[in-house]
């Protein structure tokens, strides 16, 4: 289900695992929520557990939001693919930022040129700080890289790109 503006009727998010404090999703001590389902089925893929939109169990947005205010720490989305939970995703992130005012991640198979091009996609992730775009490609696997799996991946800084139209990376 998609919601075309906050508030969003989508309760419920398909969750997978949530991980406290961790420092590998972004910079410093993060909750990172790991959503389930995706189609993008990357060759090499470092959590194909995580396709299956089955996996997991449902959570609603009150819960989630709970345990990111208890860490009160930022928050990373990351799966499978948040955007393939698009209302939902997008409620949470508005939640996120409006009730908290946290550093919001987000890490998904699209390329920004495709979210951009896609005017559903662009608006769950308009509210984001950082996306990390691209699938992950084993021919591009660097185990060097700073928060990403392979080098076509992108941090994109969002509010300086969307407010620029030029895309602008996170450094």
């Amino acid at each position: 289900m998609y919601c075309e503006a906050p508030p969003c009727t989508v309760k419920m998010l398909r969750v997978l695992h949530i991980v406290e404090g961790t420092s590998v999703d972004g910079p410093g001590l993060r909750t990172s929520i790991y959503l389930a389902g995706c189609s993008h089925h990357c060759p090499g893929c470092h959590n194909p557990a995580s396709w299956d939109t089955r996996g997991g169990e449902d959570r609603t947005l009150d819960e989630l939001m709970q345990v990111i205010a208890y860490n009160e720490a930022p928050v990373t989305l990351s799966g499978g693919d948040p955007l393939q939970q698009p209302g939902g995703v997008r409620a949470l992130i508005h939640r996120i930022k409006s009730e908290l005012g946290y550093n919001v991640w987000c890490y998904t198979g699209y390329t920004w040129e495709q979210i951009v091009n896609d005017p559903k996609l662009l608006d769950v992730v308009k509210e984001l700080d950082v996306l990390v775009d691209g699938p992950f490609l084993m021919a591009e696997r660097d185990i060097t890289l700073r928060f990403r799996g392979s080098r076509n991946q992108r941090l994109i800084n969002v509010p300086r790109t969307l407010a620029t139209g030029v895309l602008t990376l996170w450094q």
